[in-house]
């Protein structure tokens, strides 16, 4: 089949077009012109535009935007289990990098981004660990892959100025002073150059020009001095770009917020003019009303990951409350190497279930309307973007989904909407759009030859995973020092105001 151009018409549709139009079956056409939408009317009221598209019977969504995920743990699927957070994220961190091929990189990074595109995704945000030693070689491969991919890329390097082992309370009391002191010296890329390297991206790749960009992502309070911090802000303000930052995943980071500010890390941010617009919090599991407050003034966002919360054990946000008290929630699927997928249905879908186990009052539940917003329009605000991406209306991005509906999830058809939310796993995924551009057509990607990519990426695997293990036995020497710590802060009592993310 011809590939549809950048402007087409989409003929009878039913249209999600935002949260006003979410279960509407009138049939509507949508014009597009050079990748942006032009129109959206009942059917045959507006002249079609460019190349016409049956879509009768289809349903009609915007793309989610995955919020946040780590490309680089995609050779790390389905390694681990039943390991809390502090005592996982070591394996995806060898303490001395793994030797990838810029061609491993590349297929490492399509590894998640092919499983967010056929789930709907057209938005991907990757916070792309490239510590300790800076390979810009690296960083273009990932970059590459989700050029070929067709899908809207934002990707920030994991920005921090402190080594990453000393991110936690007690570590000069918990680990021997020798291994302290062969942590310490292993080669790392000095912060400045990391900076002076970001600075580059964000000129070069400004997501405003690029449908692959640069967004800032220091990767959390504890790990980054208050300076280095301050510079990223900087950068972020300069060049208007969306930030990211890890904040509150788990109860033991409320601990060291505690010891390490004598506040929480949100309070802590919050004094150094850290919160703005554009802003993400990613998790804040374990947070205070004091905090959602300090939020919604800033216009900050909370990044809401429900799967990496529950199979890290992390526990359960208090969304309902968030949303109360006026905090924009955009929604992500974390690295695959925690939740072993980027599947945003399946995010989606937890965020309108798992919110139902935080009270009796069903009439607070978070439900399938409130997690459609949060995966559209909450992202696009997340981002800055609320301008371009989020919704089908004139002058939005085409980024569009065309599902069928003569498929098991949607038969009988009854709420378009429920049904997308609850019951779909991206099998019904016809067609997706990325600035216009077709990048799925008749349930097929464009951009890249799927099978053979799996193929080469089963091969190379084959070459890393006795490498992966080896790293994984060095970094098992930091478990026991590691487990004193996580056994010694969670011991440790917490403000009471924090909402309880945990059903214990």
């Amino acid at each position: 089949m011809k590939q549809t151009s950048r402007s087409f018409t989409l003929l009878g549709a039913m249209v999600m077009s935002g949260p006003d139009r979410l279960d509407d079956r009138r049939p509507m056409d949508i014009g597009v012109v050079d990748g942006r939408i032009s129109f959206v009317a009942p059917g045959g009221t507006v002249a079609p535009v460019g190349q016409t598209v049956e879509a009768a019977g289809r349903l009609v969504t915007p793309g989610w935007i995955n919020g946040h995920t780590h490309s680089h743990e995609g050779f790390y699927k389905g390694r681990h289990d039943n390991l809390p957070l502090e005592l996982w994220m070591n394996n995806v961190r060898p303490l001395q990098p793994l030797p990838l091929t810029p061609r491993q990189v590349y297929l490492r990074t399509l590894i998640g981004g092919i499983d967010a595109l056929r789930s709907g995704a057209t938005t991907i945000c990757d916070d792309l660990n490239a510590s300790p030693v800076l390979n810009p070689e690296h960083i273009e491969a990932a970059l590459a892959a989700y050029t070929d991919l067709g899908i809207r890329a934002l990707v920030g390097l994991t920005l921090f100025d402190k080594p990453f082992f000393r991110s936690l309370p007690y570590v000069e009391e918990e680990f021997e002073p020798a291994f302290l002191q062969s942590l310490a010296g292993a080669r790392v890329t000095p912060p400045e150059e990391y900076l002076a390297y970001a600075e580059k991206l964000a000129t070069e790749r400004h997501p405003q020009r690029s449908r692959v960009g640069f967004i800032a992502a220091p990767s959390a309070p504890q790990r980054c001095t208050r300076e280095f911090l301050e510079a990223v802000r900087d950068l972020a303000d300069r060049h208007n770009l969306p930030t990211m930052i890890h904040v509150q995943e788990t109860r033991l980071q409320v601990v060291t917020a505690q010891i390490m500010y004598g506040c929480t890390m949100i309070e802590y941010l919050d004094s150094i003019g850290f919160l703005k617009p554009a802003t993400s919090i990613i998790h804040g599991v374990w947070v205070t009303p004091n905090e959602l407050q300090l939020l919604a003034r800033a216009g900050s966002s909370i990044q809401h990951n429900p799967q990496s919360n529950l199979k890290l054990g992390s526990g359960i946000a208090p969304v309902r409350e968030m949303l109360d008290a006026g905090v924009n929630v955009s929604l992500g699927t974390d690295g695959c190497g925690s939740i072993e997928n980027a599947n945003m249905l399946k995010v989606i879908a937890q965020t309108a279930l798992i919110g139902k186990v935080r009270g009796d009052d069903y009439q607070r539940w978070i439900g399938a309307e409130e997690a459609f917003v949060a995966a559209t329009i909450g992202g696009s605000v997340a981002l800055g973007m609320r301008d371009r991406l989020g919704s089908i209306e004139p002058g939005q991005c085409a980024d569009i989904n065309v599902w069928r509906t003569d498929t098991v999830p949607f038969t009988p058809l009854n709420s378009p909407l429920r049904q997308l939310v609850f019951n779909e796993s991206g099998a019904s995924l016809e067609r997706s759009f990325v600035d216009g551009t077709e990048v799925i057509r008749e349930g097929k990607l464009t951009g890249i030859d799927e099978q053979a990519i799996l193929d080469e990426i089963g091969q190379e695997y084959l070459q890393l995973e006795p490498l992966i293990a080896a790293s994984e036995r060095e970094v098992s020497r930091l478990g026991p020092s590691y487990r004193r710590i996580w056994d010694r802060c969670n011991s440790q009592s917490i403000d009471p105001a924090v909402y309880g993310a945990r059903l214990d």
